[in-house]
């Protein structure tokens, strides 16, 4: 359960009092400070007939506001200090899974683009290059975790830097020479003499996006062959009058953050907890 308080004495004491008398048992506490409000987050254990609107009830009547309540297990008790380090840990040996990190390391939870929820829902957007990872979850994020968010950003933009100038790709085999790449309608393909090793087809809504299925043989991965099929996709989505592209995958598949960043397309990537959507304006796309 997340709550704000007023920075006050006594504010978090007449709340844990409220919850002794209801027979509310505390597990947990984390506080983010603010200026002139707190913002304390409680791991805490209800008797067996309470519901979500009894416990924010509950909070509401001993003084707290833009109350949250998501039910939760054993794993909420875990060391906040330690959940960063780990995840830090994590980010520095696979970089690319920083978008399956962090929304597990915020809790960040699994909403429809563009649903009727987003005016409710907090946001953090992390800048990587040109790739923006949005965050969305019912609780309001806070400053401390605004900041822990954009250190741990500029720590996977510094090891993926570290990693282009320090290594190079695999060099494609002589004998096949370098794929190109054709387009026809509905698809753009790579190949490697006559045969196929990589796809972009898509199908186009009613709002004029095109969402694209990206395929990639996996003995031709990690050679930029995706990120080129992405952006010979919103080059002919561009040129159809698309507004953008949509790519949905798993939230922790570790390729799509490099293959948005091999574009240099300004991209944006948005996580649940379950699905990643990577959303690509071509409107402004230069044609070439």
């Amino acid at each position: 359960m997340r709550t704000t308080l007023a920075d006050r004495p006594g504010a978090l004491a007449e709340l844990a009092a409220a919850c002794g008398d209801a027979g509310v048992n505390i597990l947990g506490l984390h506080v983010f400070p603010g200026v002139d409000r707190v913002t304390d987050e409680l791991v805490l254990r209800t008797p067996g007939d309470w519901d979500l609107a009894d416990l924010a009830g509950l909070v509401e009547r001993a003084g707290g506001s833009r109350v949250s309540v998501l039910p939760c297990t054993e794993a909420a008790l875990s060391d906040q200090p330690t959940r960063y380090v780990l995840a830090a840990r994590s980010i520095l040996a696979e970089p690319t899974t920083f978008p399956d990190v962090v929304a597990q390391l915020f809790d960040a939870e699994a909403q429809p683009a563009e649903s009727d929820l987003d005016p409710a829902l907090g946001g953090m957007d992390l800048e990587i290059g040109e790739v923006l990872v949005q965050l969305r979850r019912t609780a309001p994020f806070t400053a401390a975790e605004h900041a822990r968010g954009t250190a741990l950003a500029e720590l996977v933009t510094d090891v993926l830097a570290a990693a282009r100038s320090s290594s190079r790709s695999a060099d494609v085999p002589v004998q096949h020479g370098p794929p190109t790449f054709d387009a026809s309608p509905g698809a753009v393909r790579a190949r490697v003499g006559e045969v196929v090793v990589g796809s972009a087809t898509w199908e186009v809504d009613e709002a004029a996006a095109w969402h694209l299925d990206l395929r990639v043989d996996p003995v031709w991965r990690r050679q930029g062959i995706g990120s080129r099929l992405l952006l010979e996709a919103a080059r002919a989505a561009r040129a159809g009058g698309a507004s953008e592209i949509v790519v949905r995958t798993a939230a922790d598949n570790p390729a799509v953050l490099p293959l948005v960043l091999g574009t240099n397309l300004r991209g944006r990537i948005r996580m649940g907890s379950d699905e990643l959507t990577v959303r690509i304006p071509v409107r402004q796309l230069v044609s070439g």
